[in-house]
């Protein structure tokens, strides 16, 4: 079974296993990158044959599944880097039937309220410390932005920035509603180019003691503030609305929820910029661990799923930009510099805790430079006539704001 296995998966490089019996196989053939990991006891290979998916990352964090040779980046690149999404492998049956269900699977996986606020604690009310060990000074736990694969996080987090500003048009004392606010980097940034007066909204207690207070520092509280509530209850109508890496915590089963109250919340002439991670091709289930040990209750959106939605909410698709391998740079900085920092993070949790994190970012990296993994800035207007007929103001808006 596992010759067969890996016949199917490893396409290049080569993976020596040693199995719980002692015995030594080796699979593939060569070519790129060399790991020699050993499997501790008989029950891990009988889980890694059933539920490789889960089982290879849970291994890895347990201590079962241990790499003699290589990292967890190269295990991965071995096993599933072989295969990219736009070679068209083919599906079987279970795939398909997976696939299939996929749209009911979305519809049991509702995030109401109380339940959206859980899952965002579980991820970003981590201790506020082990942020600050691999992001960037603005805080951007989202896709940078690349002029070219080389240059450093903090300048394509900046660029980034000034990306986004430039898509929503601003104008000097406009009303921006930042939904899924983060640390408040954002907003703290369109403020500072722009001059706009910004609400962010989120739910995690962490991130809104640390944004107001850097709103305190930076003198700005009175023009950028910070409300911890769920987007579905905020009141009033705004300029503008702008959405990073917030819509992957929405849930399939809510996107017409989201649009509908997006709509209510923006002026009639406004702007709005959702940025999202997405998938190329259909949606499907979510990675089943990421979904149990870093991000529950998420879900990865196809551009379909998402213009399906907004379409029922008589929202104008008035620009489309797929960033194909920005969060695998990004990801890859991030990993660098958690691996540099490892004692730290091991002082703050545990050896555990880091493999957990490292196989998520690993991971990470392998879904966006082989896998189905993008990133889609999305432009939505609700009066057509809302914008200039060009794409020209967005250059120059951006180039103003990459000199500030």
């Amino acid at each position: 079974m596992i010759h067969r296995l890996a016949a199917q998966l490893i396409k290049r490089g080569r993976l020596h296993m040693t199995l719980p019996n002692g015995s030594r196989e080796t699979f593939g053939p060569g070519g790129g990158p060399e790991v020699r990991a050993r499997l501790t006891d008989r029950a891990a290979l009988v889980r890694l044959i059933s539920y490789p998916r889960l089982a290879l990352g849970e291994l890895y964090l347990e201590g079962r599944l241990i790499l003699e040779q290589g990292t967890i980046l190269d295990l991965l690149e071995i096993v599933v880097g072989s295969n990219p999404w736009e070679d068209g492998a083919k599906r079987g049956k279970t795939a398909m039937s997976k696939r299939s269900l996929a749209p009911l699977m979305a519809l049991l996986r509702r995030n109401r309220p109380n339940k959206s606020r859980s899952n965002v604690a579980h991820h970003y009310d981590l201790d506020d410390r082990l942020y600050d060990l691999f992001l960037d000074p603005w805080r951007q736990y989202s896709c940078a932005y690349f002029l070219t694969p080389d240059i450093g996080l903090d300048e394509a987090q900046r660029l980034k920035l000034a990306h986004i500003a430039a898509k929503l048009d601003l104008r000097r004392g406009q009303r921006v509603l930042d939904i899924g606010c983060g640390w408040g980097g954002l907003a703290i940034y369109l403020n500072r180019v722009a001059g706009v007066e910004v609400l962010g909204v989120t739910l995690s207690t962490e991130q809104l003691g640390y944004a107001r207070a850097w709103a305190d520092r930076e003198g700005v509280a009175d023009k950028v503030k910070f409300e911890l509530i769920d987007y579905r209850h905020v009141e009033g109508t705004f300029d503008r609305i702008v959405s990073i890496g917030m819509f992957e915590h929405v849930g399939a089963a809510h996107y017409d929820e989201f649009y509908a109250a997006c709509v209510r919340l923006l002026d009639p002439d406004g702007v709005m910029l959702l940025h999202t991670i997405g998938k190329l091709g259909g949606a499907g289930a979510p990675d089943p661990f990421t979904d149990k040990w870093i991000f529950p209750g998420y879900h990865v959106p196809s551009l379909a799923q998402m213009c399906s939605s907004s379409e029922k909410a008589r929202m104008v698709v008035a620009d489309v930009e797929t960033l194909r391998l920005h969060y695998a740079y990004t990801l890859r900085h991030w990993l660098r510099r958690c691996e540099a920092r490892r004692a730290e993070i091991v002082e703050l949790y545990d050896e555990r805790f880091y493999r957990m994190w490292e196989f998520y970012l690993a991971g990470a990296i392998i879904m966006f430079e082989a896998g189905t993994g993008c990133n889609f800035q999305v432009q939505y207007i609700r009066s057509r006539r809302a914008l200039p007929i060009t794409r020209d103001y967005m250059a120059d808006a951006e180039a103003r704001y990459r000199a500030s």
